[in-house]
C-alpha cells in the first residue's frame, strides 16, 4: 500500500505554507488525492514538491520546473530531461555571473566615489574622526 503524505506533514518536512502547496497544485505542479476536506499527496507529489523547491532555490521559473518535471513522465524521458536541466543550469550560471561581474563593477565605483568624498572632506578640513567609516571595519 502507498504511503500518503498529508498537507501538514509536507509543510512541515519542506518549511512551506499550506498556501504554497495549494498554488502549486493550481498551477498542475502537484495533484493530491482528496479524501473530503483533506488533501493526500502521493510518494511523487512529495518529491515534485522538493524538486520545486530545488529549482526555485537555482532560481528557475515555475513555468520552466514545470515544463521539466513534465518531461520526465514523456518523451524523451529522463534524458531529454537532464539535457534540458544542464542547458538552464548553464544559462542560471551565465546570468549569475553577469549579476555578479555588475554587482562587483558597481562595488568598485562604489569604493572609487567613496575615496573622492573622503579626500575632498579632508581638504575642506574634516579630521580622520568625523569622516563617516573611518576607524571602522
Amino acid at each position: 500500500m502507498q504511503r500518503l503524505y498529508t498537507i501538514t506533514h509536507l509543510t512541515q518536512e519542506f518549511g512551506v505554507t499550506t498556501r504554497t502547496l495549494r498554488f502549486y497544485e493550481a498551477q498542475g505542479l502537484v495533484a493530491p488525492q482528496r479524501r473530503g476536506r483533506q488533501r493526500l499527496y502521493t510518494p511523487a507529489d512529495r518529491t515534485r514538491v522538493k524538486l520545486i523547491l530545488r529549482g526555485k532555490r537555482l532560481g528557475f521559473s515555475l513555468a520552466e520546473i514545470k515544463e521539466l518535471i513534465e518531461m520526465y513522465g514523456k518523451a524523451p524521458g529522463e534524458g531529454g530531461q537532464l539535457h534540458m536541466l544542464m542547458d538552464k543550469i548553464a544559462e542560471r550560471r551565465k546570468e549569475l555571473c553577469e549579476k555578479r561581474r555588475d554587482i562587483e563593477l558597481t562595488l568598485q565605483e562604489l569604493d572609487e566615489v567613496e575615496a573622492g568624498c573622503r579626500d575632498r572632506l579632508r581638504e575642506l578640513g574634516f579630521a580622520p574622526a568625523e569622516l563617516p567609516g573611518e576607524g571602522k571595519p
